[in-house]
């Protein structure tokens, strides 16, 4: 909540209090995804690109599809315009989000060569650079964990330097995870995104 609105809400609690309610009140005849998109096409509409990118991380944790989010902003158009929409394109681009890529959106994924299985002892996390994407890769024994290195919350690229242990934290807002699951531990409630991978002939592969 922004300084002013919390002001008003102390200052005038008979007022603002009441439209908050009554905002909520109307959310609750909606589901999350279409609530969540609703509020997507709110922050375009108003081009605030922190809070499109919040809602646009949150409509992607509670099911929405890249494709799901791509059709809400065309669909809102006649109240957009062109100009918005790309403006809201230019921001997914550069948040370099994997599942708005062309090829993924077609189910064009493949796999990618990620490192070397000789290069973890068992237990260990390192970062890696792979094709423009950066890793996390933890080994488990025989098993092999890669994860997207940013934040589910806000999409921070998280650094090599914020895992401690087999605890990795994200310097903007504290979220926690345990490398060894991609479970978030702390602050948040969304895993790292976990990438599908496999082992051949000694390289390990991730998929996305």
């Amino acid at each position: 909540m922004s300084d002013a609105l919390a002001y008003l809400v102390k200052a005038r609690p008979d007022a603002v209090g009441h439209y908050f309610q009554f905002l909520k009140e109307c959310g609750k005849h909606l589901d999350p995804k279409t609530r969540d998109l609703i509020s997507v096409i709110t922050k375009v509409h108003a081009q605030t690109e922190r809070g499109f990118k919040q809602y646009l991380n949150r409509a992607l944790r509670d099911g929405c599809t890249p494709m799901e989010v791509l059709d809400a902003l065309l669909m809102a158009f006649p109240a957009l315009g062109l100009a918005k929409i790309v403006w809201a394109v230019d921001i997914i681009l550069a948040m370099e989000l994997p599942g708005f890529s062309p090829e993924a959106l077609h189910g064009e994924t493949r796999w990618h060569d990620v490192i070397g299985s000789d290069a973890l002892a068992p237990g260990e996390t390192k970062r890696v650079d792979c094709d423009g994407r950066a890793l996390f890769v933890h080994r488990a024994g025989d098993e092999w964990h890669v994860y997207d290195s940013r934040c589910p919350h806000q999409t921070t690229d998280i650094p090599h330097l914020a895992l401690e242990g087999h605890t990795l934290t994200c310097p903007k807002h504290q979220w926690a995870f345990d490398i060894r699951s991609g479970e978030c531990t702390a602050k948040g409630n969304s895993p790292l995104r976990r990438w599908p991978s496999q082992l051949e002939k000694g390289r390990v592969l991730a998929r996305w």
